[in-house]
């Protein structure tokens, strides 16, 4: 038998794992938003028209490769902070429905005061 105290630290930790798992895929799926988009694609504009003006590509690599860097760095910091909030909220979601969750014995009990008031009611009707 565990102890009572190791019960609800193991349950915490569930929580904490399922919170954690749903925030990184909330996370993962609004990294990328408009702004970065929009960033991304006037990166795109801007090295066309350089190549179109006849800049080498010496110059216009760079700013490429700097445009898609800082894409990559404010994804990944949008990313991170959504986490953050995403498993704020998940973890106190998860919280509020175990709270909500009858205990067993409770439960039993419900289940059988319900059954004798449908009885009583059953019977009174007859």
């Amino acid at each position: 038998m565990q102890d009572k105290a190791e019960a609800p630290e193991q349950d915490r930790e569930k929580i904490e794992k399922l919170a954690a798992k749903r925030a990184g895929t909330r996370s993962r799926n609004a990294r990328w938003d408009l702004d970065v988009a929009v960033f991304l694609f006037a990166i795109l504009i801007i090295v066309i028209i350089l190549l179109f003006q006849g800049v080498s590509i010496e110059v216009v690599a760079p700013i490429a490769i700097f445009g898609l860097a800082m894409v990559w760095i404010v994804g990944w910091r949008r990313g991170k902070q959504l986490y953050e909030s995403f498993y704020d909220e998940e973890l106190a979601r998860l919280e509020r429905e175990m709270e909500k969750k009858p205990k067993p014995t409770e439960v039993a009990i419900e289940e059988t005061i319900e059954e004798k008031v449908q009885k009583a009611l059953r019977d009174r009707w007859r």
